[in-house]
């Protein structure tokens, strides 16, 4: 990717990571808009193909299969990932609220988050049905019931409720997986019981007869029972209510009905429809607000069409061009969608059937080629191209406004010195929106004009003091901040102290004044919801512009002197334990070569946003004898320093450490980080057993860490102790990686096995 970027002059966001969006990011990626910055805010970062979901159930595909990483697609339209779900919008303003993170502005706005199934005012759903939608859920209560399925006795009955398309493939193939898990566990497949529910006259009403004949045929071949003209009213534990005041036993519930929109966009204002689905004109443009488009299952027609993924998948590339006409003011594409389209609908089993208009045809051959078609549109956003290396030399000057224009000509020829600080009036409005907490010893904080922070040191404490600063690795400003921040507090837990007040340091890319501000009050937002927790105080800092976004904190901590956790207190005998999964380094040199699963780079961001405070706290109370925060160095270059001050040697055991997802699998790529060479130059402290060179994870050794876990040293007879409180903790994957040994005086203290 191009490491200078055109100064933003529209930002677009996309609300969902829908079967449109993927291609409007894939298009976006082959062909960027220099001027556009492109945001996708998406609940999932996996987005699941539904085409291919009830294969993946059937056990045909494994997730990979049938989900597209929006990691590396984001990353290749060169688009901010904020992994959050969206609760609302503000119209009049164009901002977009998340979840768990400041406002995002937009210009423009393209929502396709789909739907879900229609379970209002049917209690009981939410707490005791597997509703089909959002699927991410879906697969995780699926699971669970293979497993509930497996441990079982006797007849387990099972209720879909849902006769069309959606509810006929899940009561088939989820019973397929099923039976086929019994028999693999040598038990007995016809203990299960299956009913489908509808409140139609026959199942697949919106299919042609010829249709819902052959499904009812292979209903009843596989002994699945179809009750029509059944409406529930209420599920329960153990049974659904049913309008006609029957009622039915069932060990689950999978509720496949109709299409639910969500209710923020009519409570934003936006045009919808009487079942609460955005409306649309022929342009997939919003019919009260120009500025925002919708797709997929989320939008509603002029010309009506069933929530169904083909629609979605035909509307993408319109969506695109229409986003691109939109922000350079150029003429919309009408999107006509086909009246009559060819469904495959599997039967669980290798075997589909066919539907279009008034014709149907079955066979195994369908299904094959199901799968061709399947596979091979996945293949198109998981499978990506070369990035182009060569932007357009134009700003695109259809996007830019007159008054835009004026402004960024004048970005070309930035001032160096003082004469790159950020502007009074941004940093100004910048500070009064973020919280301004206070502490006794604080005595001049931001809030004053004067030139320091002044600080008061307690009777009976000294203050310790670091800084840490780096470049943004990740594209989401707010994670970035609050991991800049517990990457910095990290040092002064290490050394057992309480945070007292942090001084910023923040470089922003230049560009437009409302850019700027956003940019600023996002990393220092991110920042201050990690300082909040700790109790320390910002009480000042310096920014300026620069070519890319840098951010970092100057750390104050205040400590009994008695107390302090220095390196040198290692003992022999000590446990080494610690508190983090590692691999953010090899990780994150995967995801700028668009290597890394999405998932593994979300697990990477969530373990380093877990503070330290409460691990050193809790290492405290378990009476630890030396600590340190690992970071760049690595685990031999922070154990050697700890070795070396305390005059002991070590022995890590390799099948004990720690491993973020997918730190295993892009080291045995080759993809190490660019610090990974200098930290390998240590190699020479340490001394392998048993072939260790070889071991997976020993490559993991050297890797530099970003916000990770605690190192420390604790004594033999309280470490099972400690682990167990550090887990119940949250920090879960905490490790007894190696043990402390006397000083042997070989010229490789540290041994591997």
């Amino acid at each position: 990717m191009k490491s200078e970027k055109s100064p933003v002059v529209k930002d677009l966001v996309l609300i969902g990571g829908g079967h449109a969006h993927v291609a409007v990011l894939k298009r976006f990626g082959m062909k960027p808009l220099p001027g556009l910055r492109i945001t996708l805010i998406t609940r999932d970062i996996h987005t699941p193909y539904s085409g291919m979901l009830p294969g993946y159930v059937a056990g045909h595909y494994d997730y990979d299969d049938c989900h597209i990483d929006l990691g590396p697609l984001a990353r290749f339209a060169r688009a901010r990932l904020y992994h959050a779900e969206v609760k609302g919008l503000d119209l009049k303003n164009k901002q977009v609220f998340a979840q768990g993170r400041p406002n995002i502005n937009y210009d423009l706005l393209s929502i396709n988050t789909g739907s879900r199934p229609n379970s209002i005012n049917v209690p009981g759903v939410d707490e005791f049905a597997i509703a089909a939608k959002p699927i991410d859920v879906f697969l995780s209560k699926w699971e669970a019931l293979i497993e509930r399925v497996r441990s079982s006795k006797g007849e387990f009955k099972i209720v879909v409720v849902g006769g069309g398309a959606g509810g006929v493939e899940l009561a088939l193939s989820t019973q397929h997986r099923l039976q086929n898990t019994l028999r693999e566990q040598g038990g007995d497949p016809q203990r299960l019981s299956y009913v489908l529910l509808t409140e139609s006259d026959r199942i697949m009403h919106m299919h042609n007869a010829s249709v819902r004949n052959r499904f009812e045929r292979i209903f009843a071949k596989r002994n699945i029972t179809v009750k029509v003209n059944s409406r529930v009213i209420e599920v329960k534990a153990d049974q659904v209510m049913l309008d006609s005041g029957l009622s039915m036993t069932a060990d689950a519930v999978i509720w496949v009905t109709t299409a639910a929109a969500p209710n923020w966009p009519a409570k934003a204002g936006l045009a919808v429809d009487t079942a609460g689905f955005i409306r649309v004109d022929a342009n997939l443009q919003s019919l009260s607000d120009k500025n925002i488009f919708a797709a997929g299952d989320i939008a509603s027609l002029i010309d009506p069409r069933p929530k169904s993924g083909v629609f979605a998948v035909r509307q993408g590339p319109v969506l695109a061009d229409n986003l691109r006409a939109a922000a350079t003011g150029g003429r919309l594409k009408v999107y006509r969608a086909q009246k009559n389209f060819l469904g495959l609908i599997s039967t669980g089993d290798k075997y589909a059937l066919a539907s279009r208009g008034n014709w149907a045809y079955e066979s195994a051959w369908l299904w094959k080629i199901k799968d061709w078609i399947d596979v091979n549109f996945m293949r198109k956003f998981n499978e990506l191209p070369e990035m182009d290396e060569q932007e357009s030399p134009q700003l695109a000057s259809g996007i830019a406004n007159a008054e835009a224009i004026k402004e960024l000509s004048t970005l070309a020829m930035r001032c160096g010195g003082c004469g790159a600080k950020v502007g009074a009036t941004i940093l100004s409005r910048v500070m009064q929106r973020l919280p301004d907490e206070k502490r006794e010893d604080v005595l001049i904080g931001r809030d004053s004009p004067d030139d320091c922070a002044m600080l008061a040191v307690p009777e009976g404490k000294v203050m310790v003091q670091s800084v840490d600063y780096f470049r943004t690795f990740i594209e989401d400003t707010y994670t970035f901040g609050a991991i800049a921040a517990n990457h910095a507090l990290g040092d002064v837990f290490a050394m057992g102290a309480e945070a007292q007040s942090v001084l910023a340091i923040a470089t922003v890319p230049y560009g437009r004044e409302r850019v700027v501000e956003e940019t600023l009050y996002d990393v220092m937002a991110g920042a201050m919801s990690i300082i909040q927790q700790t109790g320390a105080v910002l009480v000042g800092g310096h920014s300026s512009e620069g070519a890319e976004l840098a951010f970092g904190l100057t750390v104050n901590g205040l400590i009994d002197p008695n107390k302090v956790w220095r390196k040198s207190g290692l003992q022999p005998g000590d446990a080494i334990v610690l508190t983090k999964a590692i691999g953010t380094g090899t990780l994150f040199a995967a995801e700028m070569r668009g290597r890394a699963k999405g998932r593994w780079v979300d697990s990477a961001i969530q373990s380093m946003l877990l503070s330290n405070q409460r691990a050193a706290e809790c290492l405290q109370r378990f009476n630890a004898t030396a600590c340190t925060d690992l970071t760049g160095f690595g685990i031999i270059g922070h154990l050697i320093e700890m070795t070396k001050a305390s005059q002991v040697d070590a022995e890590l055991y390799l099948d004990a450490l720690p491993l973020l997802d997918g730190a295993k699998e892009t080291v045995a790529a080759g993809i190490l980080s660019s610090l990974q060479p200098a930290n390998l130059r240590l190699r020479r402290a340490i001394h392998e057993i048993e072939n260790a060179a070889k071991h997976p994870a020993f490559p993991l050794l050297f890797d530099p860490q970003t916000a990770g876990g605690l190192l420390a040293g604790v004594p033999k007879e309280q470490v099972d102790d400690c682990v167990t409180k550090l887990k119940l903790s949250g920090y879960v994957d905490t490790m007894i990686i190696g043990t402390i040994k006397e000083l042997s005086g070989e010229l490789a203290p540290i041994q591997i096995k």
